[in-house]
């Protein structure tokens, strides 16, 4: 049997501290001047006192433990073991008639001090370990301040003891006053988060970290917008699940970003519904390469389908999808198509083939600028005439349901990118029977990321060194993480019946010129150095983004971040005039494309028809 050489060591101590404990109890007995023949009597007891509490001690398994990790069980286990010898060296002495006398308080005084020799060392061990001294053992670590004094900062300082990662923490901010003035592992919590920029200059620190995983995103903005006005640098910790489980380590300190303060609260899905809509089902996204598209590929393969069919125009991004999916999700059969949703004959063949059981139409131009004029007609025949395309297939070839993603920009548009997905919507409630496939659309705003977003290009420019342009100082739009986006569209495919335009709540609307300003500071830059210019609204960009129209209401529904639009209802005959005309255009000019559009949808408000 092989005796590891730090148990051994451990051991001794052990049997050290407690002969230790044993004659220190006579020492404070007798005042520190024991008397001879006390003298003997504790030397003596020794020889049954200590194999006693040795064999205790190992039948508690006090040696199975790491030192580093000492805690609260193991002090646990090291006063039952005390205790348990405590009332067993009486007995013993008295059944084997050892002579030698032993003075009750000793018996009392020598179990107290072995608990605190024991169980002291092993957290003076442990604390030492972890380098509880960062600043002095690690001279070049920075001096950080933690916002939060919850769960994840406790582990936060627990994981920065062990690996310090560059940095030391002085200090603790959290608003509940009951930990105000507390420690937390032996830190102070000095303040409300409000106190960041006093608490900072006080404690001379440049870097806070967040440990809020829990918090709402407002009060992560609000701490993060403190600490830019004080020109402090804010990290925020990876989630507490992913560092409990081992998949990421302080080391893992990242700066904070965007989507972890324009994001919202989780959203609640119904599991056990889209487990009926999606598992063991065939399902076909369109668009499939796209921002929205690919995150819905995403979270259908969580529901594992029967089949996931991506069809998807664009090669790259198609080619990308195919590696990435099965990495993550071998146990979903793929099956990546080529092809363009206007070309009926192909779209056709591909759902007789696959005969998905729902379908996701995510394909769509959404560029508004490059939609605008030169690219009009080509806007109409990719949103309408492919919506319309891919919706027939779907139809003839008994798809259960059928899912359109479409946009706010379909609210009283003024743009032709807007009034052609309004255009589509109408089109999805025109073929929608009391029989057969059930057609739904979702409108929701911009999503952080999206190909087109303004976040990708912001970054680009302050990466350069700025300029930052916004197009006007009252722009303001609406913003959703694409997760969020993407689970709120499965959310109502599951929840439509047919022919409803499902609204998303995007929360609170974002002035674009504050998005660039803390896009900014979050950098570690400020707008001296990095400046905002104002270029002007571009062709058919609105101000105020908007999710509903002026003649159109909101129905709740069980879900609280969805409602059903009350949409207008379309006139008598459009939609045959409108296949007609897409089929056979008269000409390809932007103003009549436009002037054409108006007629269908009387709400769009071009710049110039």
């Amino acid at each position: 049997m092989n005796i590891n050489p730090r148990t051994v060591t451990i051991v001794l101590h052990d049997i050290l501290a407690a002969a230790f404990a044993w004659l220190c109890a006579y020492w404070l007995r007798f005042n520190l001047a024991v008397p001879p023949e006390y003298q003997a009597a504790a030397l003596s007891t020794l020889a049954w006192v200590l194999p006693l509490q040795a064999l205790v001690f190992w039948r508690f398994g006090l040696y199975r433990g790491i030192w580093r990790f000492a805690s609260l069980p193991d002090l646990k286990r090291i006063v039952l073991a005390v205790g348990l010898a405590a009332l067993l060296i009486p007995l013993v002495l008295i059944l084997f008639r050892v002579s030698a006398v032993v003075p009750r308080s000793v018996l009392i005084l020598d179990p107290l001090l072995l608990i605190i020799l024991m169980g002291g060392s092993r957290l003076a061990y442990r604390a030492w370990k972890e380098h509880r001294l960062a600043s002095v053992l690690h001279p070049d670590s920075k001096p950080v301040l933690v916002a939060g004094a919850g769960s994840a900062a406790d582990f936060l300082l627990r994981e920065l003891a062990r690996n310090p990662a560059g940095f030391h923490v002085v200090g603790l901010l959290d608003d509940s006053r009951d930990k105000q003035g507390r420690l937390v592992q032996g830190i102070p919590v000095l303040g409300a988060l409000d106190d960041v920029a006093a608490c900072a200059k006080k404690m001379e620190v440049d870097d806070i970290v967040l440990a809020l995983p829990s918090a709402a995103h407002a009060v992560r903005k609000r701490i993060t917008q403190a600490c830019a006005d004080a020109g402090l640098n804010v990290l925020t910790i990876p989630s507490l699940e992913d560092l409990v489980a081992g998949r990421v380590s302080v080391a893992s300190l990242r700066r904070i970003e965007l989507d972890d303060l324009l994001g919202r609260d989780p959203v609640q899905l119904d599991d056990s519904g889209l487990h009926q809509l999606l598992t063991g089902r065939v399902v076909m996204v369109t668009g499939a390469g796209g921002s929205i598209g690919s995150e819905l590929c995403r979270q259908i393969a969580r529901f594992s389908p029967a089949k996931l069919v991506l069809f998807e125009q664009s090669e790259l991004a198609l080619y990308a999808m195919e590696q990435e999916l099965p990495q993550h999700f071998p146990g979903v059969p793929i099956v990546p198509v080529i092809g363009d949703v206007k070309n009926a004959v192909w779209v056709n063949q591909v759902m007789a083939g696959h005969r998905p059981d729902v379908v996701f139409h995510a394909a769509a131009y959404k560029h508004v600028p490059l939609m605008e004029n030169a690219n009009a007609w080509e806007a109409v025949r990719n949103n309408v005439l492919g919506t319309q395309v891919v919706a027939a297939a779907a139809q003839a070839q008994g798809v259960g349901k059928f899912v359109m993603i479409s946009t706010d920009k379909a609210v009283n548009p003024t743009n032709v990118m807007g009034a052609t997905k309004r255009l589509a919507e109408m089109a999805c409630q025109a073929m929608q029977q009391p029989e057969g496939t059930r057609f739904v659309s979702v409108r929701f705003g911009n999503v952080l990321g999206s190909s087109g977003s303004v976040i990708p290009k912001f970054q680009k420019q302050i990466e350069a060194g700025g300029p930052v342009t916004v197009t006007h100082p009252e722009i303001t739009r609406y913003f959703m993480s694409i997760p969020e986006a993407a689970q709120l569209v499965l959310q109502a495919g599951l929840m439509g019946e047919g022919g409803e335009i499902f609204v998303l709540d995007m929360g609170e609307p974002v002035k674009i010129a504050e998005l660039a300003r803390l896009m900014i500071r979050l950098s570690g830059a400020d707008e001296d150095r990095i400046r905002i210019e104002y270029s002007g609204l571009r062709p058919g960009e609105k101000l105020y983004e908007e999710l509903l129209a002026d003649d159109e209401s909101t129905l709740p529904t069980p879900h609280p971040k969805l409602r059903v639009a009350k949409a207008r209802a379309a006139d008598a005959g459009w939609y045959a005039e409108c296949l007609a005309w897409l089929a056979h255009p008269d000409t390809y000019d932007e103003a009549t494309v436009k002037h054409q559009l108006k007629t269908w949808v009387p709400e769009y408000q071009p710049e110039s028809v």
